[in-house]
C-alpha cells in the first residue's frame, strides 16, 4: 500500500511539474529568479530584464534583410504582395479572374457556377477601366505590348514606352490623335532612348496606322514632354543584321571599323543609319571574302539595294584602304 501511494505521488510530482513548466513556457518567465523576459532583437537574444540571464541566442531574424528610413523608402523596398508594373493600365493591383473554368484541383466547374464566373469576369472588367482614361491607356498598353512582341523589343522597352504615353495622356496631348498613333510613337521613343532601335520602316508592317501618321505622332511627343532623344546611331544596328546574316566575328569587326572610319570622315551626315548599318555588312563582306548578296542584306535591313550600293562605295573610299575600295567598286 505504501509503495502505491509513493509511486502515485511521483506521478503527481511530476505531472505538477511539467505542468509548472508548460505555464512558464507560456508566460516567457525566467526560470532563475521569474522576472520578465525581453527579446533584443539587435542581438537575437532573449533576456532576463531583471538579472540580465540569457535565455536563448542566435535566434532567427524574420523581418525583411533591408532598412528605411521612412514610409516611402519602406514602401518602396517592400515586397509584399504582387509587383506593380507599368505595363497594366491598374499597375497590376486590381483582381484578375482565370478564363480558364476550373477549380483549384484542376476539376471542370458545373454549368451554374461556370454562369456565375462569367458574370463575375463582365463586372471585373468593368470595374478595372472606371473612366475613359483608363479605358484609353488599357487600349494603347495593350498595343504597344503587342507591337512590342511582333518586334522582339525588351521588357524595359516596354515599360518605358508605357511611361512616355502616360506622360502624354496626362498632359492632354491624344486631343484628335488616335490612340494607335500615340502608341506607336511611345514605342518607337522608348526604343531609341533605350539604345534598342528600331527603323520606321519595321514599325510600319505592326502599326494599325500608316508611317507618315505616327511619324507625326512621333516628332509632337519629342517636341512636347521635352524627350532627350540622340540620334541614331549605324553601330546599334550591326549586332542585329550581322546576327541575321550569320556573319562571322571577323566580318562583323571589320564593318564596325569601317563604320567608325564613315562617321569620323562624316559620311553618316544626313544619311539613314539602317543604310548605313547595311552597307558597312556588304562592305565587310567584300573585303573578308564571304559570300553575301546584296539582297540578303537588304532582306534584313529593309532597304534599297540602290541605297546599299551607294553607301558602301562612300565608305570605301571613306576607309584607310583606297586600293581595296577601288576593288570593291
Amino acid at each position: 500500500m505504501s509503495q502505491q501511494s509513493e509511486t502515485l505521488r511521483e506521478t503527481g510530482g511530476e505531472q505538477r511539474q511539467t505542468t509548472e513548466t508548460q505555464v512558464r513556457d507560456d508566460e516567457r518567465v525566467c526560470p532563475e529568479c521569474e522576472a520578465a523576459l525581453v527579446v533584443d532583437e539587435a542581438h537575437g537574444e532573449t533576456v532576463c530584464e531583471a538579472c540580465g540571464l540569457v535565455v536563448e541566442e542566435d535566434e532567427i531574424d524574420h523581418g525583411p534583410e533591408w532598412r528605411a528610413f521612412d514610409s516611402n523608402e519602406r514602401a518602396e523596398k517592400s515586397r509584399v504582395g504582387a509587383p506593380t508594373t507599368k505595363l497594366l493600365h491598374d499597375e497590376g493591383l486590381s483582381s484578375v479572374i482565370d478564363w480558364q473554368d476550373r477549380d483549384a484541383k484542376g476539376r471542370t466547374i458545373d454549368g451554374s457556377k461556370r454562369r456565375k464566373l462569367q458574370r463575375l469576369r463582365t463586372w471585373d472588367e468593368r470595374f478595372r477601366s472606371k473612366n475613359a482614361q483608363e479605358r484609353n491607356l488599357k487600349q494603347a498598353l495593350g498595343e504597344i505590348d503587342r507591337m512590342s512582341s511582333a518586334l522582339g523589343l525588351p521588357e524595359n522597352v516596354r515599360e518605358t514606352a508605357s511611361v512616355v504615353y502616360r506622360r502624354a495622356l496626362e498632359d492632354d496631348l491624344l486631343r484628335g490623335r488616335s490612340i494607335e498613333a500615340m502608341a506607336t510613337a511611345s514605342l518607337y521613343a522608348a526604343a531609341r532612348q533605350a539604345s534598342v532601335p528600331r527603323s520606321l520602316d519595321e514599325f510600319e508592317p505592326v502599326s494599325r496606322v500608316g508611317r507618315k501618321e505616327f511619324s507625326r505622332a512621333y516628332r509632337y511627343i519629342v517636341r512636347e514632354l521635352g524627350l532627350a532623344i540622340e540620334p541614331a546611331n549605324p553601330l546599334e544596328y550591326l549586332p542585329r543584321f550581322a546576327s541575321d546574316l550569320d556573319m562571322d566575328g571577323e566580318t562583323t569587326t571589320r564593318a564596325r571599323a569601317l563604320l567608325e572610319e564613315g562617321m569620323e570622315s562624316g559620311v553618316h551626315s544626313g544619311k539613314s543609319p539602317v543604310g548605313l548599318a547595311a552597307a558597312a555588312l556588304y562592305a565587310a563582306s567584300i573585303l573578308e571574302g564571304e559570300k553575301i548578296t546584296q539582297k540578303e542584306v537588304c532582306s534584313v535591313s529593309d532597304v534599297s539595294e540602290v541605297t546599299v550600293r551607294n553607301r558602301y562605295t562612300e565608305l570605301l573610299e571613306a576607309g584607310t584602304d583606297p586600293d581595296a575600295a577601288r576593288g570593291a567598286a
